[in-house]
């Protein structure tokens, strides 16, 4: 079985999603604040298939069940899954309400804070609907949602093309 071979656009709209999730992390703090800093693309991509490379091995069964806590680690790092997990997007928000929340689990004002001047610019008026997406994300975790709803909330996301915005993405890239 090999690697699963993905438009690179993707692969940086993840990387795109692990840096706003880190920032969102960073802005709550707390207990749900990154450990550490803020993964370059490089690093990070890295990571993500040494991730991949586990659990394609735990599966396969070439490593024992205490491999499920290093990729549990790597899962952590790279926010992988946070924004269309229910279940981390559940584990986050309670993890969040317990320290108080923050503004930009609400709002697409304060949302549209984590982004950097530069990044506005880039969005121009895209900025809000791109604010409207991730808190949409954070809808997932809504307790007892049924399966109809769900699909609803997925549907959306997947209508919306996030667009290439982040600072940490090569410049030539942001068009993709």
């Amino acid at each position: 079985m090999g690697v699963v071979s993905q438009p690179v656009s993707t692969l940086l709209r993840e990387y795109q999603d692990y840096v706003l999730a880190f920032r969102l992390r960073r802005a709550l703090g707390g207990r749900v604040a990154p450990k550490g800093a803020l993964l370059p693309l490089n690093v990070y991509a890295r990571k993500r298939i040494e991730r991949q490379s586990l659990a394609m091995a735990l599966v396969r069964k070439e490593i024992p069940l205490a491999g499920l806590r290093e990729i549990d680690r790597l899962t952590s790092e790279t926010a992988f899954g946070f924004w269309h997990n229910p279940s981390e997007v559940a584990d986050f928000l309670r993890a969040a309400t317990r320290q108080g929340g923050h503004p930009a689990l609400g709002s697409p004002e304060a949302f549209a804070s984590l982004f950097t001047s530069a990044e506005h610019a880039r969005l121009g008026g895209r900025a809000k609907d791109v604010c409207v997406h991730y808190l949409t994300c954070l809808s997932l975790a809504a307790p007892g949602i049924d399966p109809v709803a769900l699909e609803h909330v997925y549907r959306r996301l997947e209508a919306f093309d996030v667009p290439l915005f982040v600072d940490e993405l090569p410049q030539a890239d942001r068009t993709a």
